[in-house]
This record gives structure tokens, sequence and C-alpha cells, in this order.
């Protein structure tokens, strides 16, 4: 690789770096707002919301990833083109096409980290993402350890307490049970207690009134009690169902054998072509989305006014070619043999890049362009 090759690459990667940490930086603390408040106010602690800060990271990653792809490119291309570094370059004999090498090398390096992470952290990540939210529905605990506020288990379930001390005594509690449709149940009680009893958990209540109101006959009983266990094991399923989902499969284990994968996690051939596809994709989306960006400013030229419009049509392509792809999803998922129309943005992308560079490689083609307009 020549020296002017390692000094663009050098450029362009350091970059896309700072552009991806600062846009993951704003995407993170949007989705940390919302999720934070979600689990700190379920009961979980914030080792659980780092926790899944942390395995949420990689998908936020591939967000990021053609957007930072892309303004790195169109940074160091205007840069160059304003300290008129390309003017030298391109005066010492040096086409556009030369000088989109290391721009494409640039969107090679960076499709091999989408690749990575598409095919292979994003869908492990989200795997053990998605048990531990089913453990967490799970923790009847968690969900009823929250002072002040009217939880609600299951729908048939509402749980309240006024104040939960620091010997972990529940005071002032409140559960109203209407699973049975027959009846329904209230508890009151002073003090409640949370067991845990093998598998299962008791809530202890002391001191209480339990009232209960029978659907015929709108009949009310009442009771009072100095101490009664209820079992709420039931109010939220124990049991950890294994669901086979196509998004937290690695690729290795979605090639081959879609009938019996689509049976398996109830999808259609469709939607394991899409997502299968989706990931090889992605990373050639990278490549374009760099070359876009530095071929649409190279066709502009020099200009003392900026480059501003130059970007801003490299923007509105690049927005143009993403968006057709999420029109062409339904298709795919519809019908698995559609799935090449997955390629489809790459390739119109490639094709813009392709003619872009062409017409900044033969200046006499603007000078022709401007004599036939000129021509009266």
């Amino acid at each position: 690789m020549a020296k002017i090759d390692r000094y663009m690459l050098s450029q362009l990667l350091v970059l896309f770096g700072f552009f991806a940490l600062v846009l993951v930086a704003i995407f993170w603390i949007n989705r940390a707002v919302v999720l934070f408040d979600r689990l700190i106010g379920d009961g979980q602690t914030a080792l659980v919301f780092l926790e899944f800060t942390a395995l949420g990271m990689p998908r936020l990653i591939t967000t990021v990833l053609p957007i930072a792809t892309f303004a790195g490119a169109v940074y160091v291309t205007n840069r160059m083109s304003s300290e008129s570094e390309l003017t030298v370059l391109q005066a010492t004999g040096t086409g556009p096409w030369r000088l989109a090498r290391p721009v494409f090398a640039y969107g090679l390096c960076v499709a091999v980290m989408m690749s990575v992470l598409s095919h292979f952290l994003v869908p492990l990540a989200q795997g053990q993402l998605n048990e531990r939210e089913g453990e967490i529905a799970q923790n009847v605990s968690a969900r009823l350890l929250t002072e002040g506020t009217f939880l609600h288990p299951t729908d048939q379930v509402t749980f309240y307490t006024r104040i939960i001390g620091k010997d972990g005594v529940l005071r002032d509690v409140f559960l109203s049970d209407r699973r049975d449709p027959n009846e329904g149940v209230i508890y009151t009680a002073a003090e409640a207690y949370l067991i845990r009893n093998g598998e299962g958990t008791t809530l202890i209540m002391v001191d209480g009134l339990a009232q209960r109101l029978q659907t015929e006959g709108k009949r009310l009983a009442t009771a009072k009690f100095q101490d009664f266990s209820f079992d709420i094991s039931g109010l939220v399923s124990r049991e950890s169902i294994k669901e086979v989902r196509i998004g937290n499969m690695i690729t290795p284990s979605l090639i081959g054998g879609w009938d019996a994968l689509a049976v398996l996690a109830n999808e259609t051939n469709g939607t394991i072509a899409e997502e299968v596809h989706a990931r090889f994709a992605q990373p050639l989306f990278c490549i374009v989305a760099a070359l876009v960006g530095f071929s649409t400013l190279l066709v502009g030229g020099y200009s003392r006014f900026g480059v501003w419009r130059e970007v801003a049509i490299a923007f509105g392509l690049l927005i143009a070619i993403d968006g057709l792809r999420g029109t062409l999803v339904d298709k795919v998922r519809s019908d698995a043999d559609m799935w090449p129309l997955m390629y489809l943005p790459v390739l119109i992308g490639t094709v813009l890049v392709i003619a872009m560079l062409a017409y900044a490689s033969n200046p006499g083609w603007r000078a022709s362009l401007r004599r036939q307009k000129a021509t009266p």
C-alpha cells in the first residue's frame, strides 16, 4: 500500500472512530434513560441495568456504523479538498479511481467489523438479553419490592405496600386476587414478609383482613387473621420456555435446513431468508456508504462557498438507498425466493458510485455538457 493510501486510510479510520463514539453515546443516552426507568422502577439493581446496557450495545453499534462510515468519508474528503490536498494529487496524475482505492479499503475495514457484529456478536447478545428478560419477568420478589406503587404482577393481581423497612418488612400491604372468575379476594395487612421456599415464594401477612366477594349473589364475607400465608409462586409462570428465535441464532446455524427451522421457530422461510441475507447486505452497505460520500464530494469539486450542497446530496442519496431496503423486507419475507432483492440497494449504490467516478474521471464530459447548455 502506497504512502498516500496509508495516509488517507489512517485519517478515515480516526474520523470514523470519533463519529462512531459520538453517535453511540447519543443513541445510548436516549435508550439508557428509558431502560433505567423501566428496570429500576421494577425493583432491579444498577448492576442489572449495566448488564442490559452491555447486551444491547452490539445492536446499537450496528445501527450507527453506516452513519459513522459515511460521516468519516465526507469529513476527510472535505478537509483534503479545502486544504488543496486533493488538488495536488489530481495535478500529479492521481485520478478519481486511484483516490477511491483507500476509501474502498476503509469501507472494507468497517464491513469486517459489521460482519463480526451481525453474524455473531449481535445474535449472541440478543439471545442472552432475551434470556435475562425472561428471568426477570419470573422474579416475583423483584416485582413486589417496590413501595408506594400499585403493581400488577399479572392482569388479575394487584399489589401495594406503603413502605419497605430496612429489615425487609413490608408495611401496610394490599393484595387483590381476581384470578378466580367466581370470586374476588382482597387482603390487607399491617405487615408482610416475603419468604423463599425452595422453588416457590410465599407472602406471610400479619394482623390483617380478608374480604371475599362471590360473583353470584354479590355476597361479601370478611375474616380477620393474625397471620396468613399466601403462595405467590403462581403469579408468574416459573417455567423457562426455550423459544427458538431466528434473530438469536448465529449465521452458521441458519445456513441450510430452513424448512425444519421454520417449523421449530414458528416462522416462514421468507423471514429466515430476510434475516440471513440482511446480515450479508449490511456490511456491503457500509462500503457503499463510504464510497457515496467520497464520490459525491469529488464530483462537486472545489468551491469557496463550501461543499454543503454536495454533502446534502450525498446524505439524500444514502437515505434514499437505505429507505429502499426497508421497502423490500416485506417482499422477501413473503417469498423466500426473492432474497436477491436484499442486495438491490447495494447494487444501486454501486452503480451510482461507478457513474460518479466515471464522470469525475472525464472532465471533458462537463465541458461538453456546458457547451450543450450554452448553445441556444
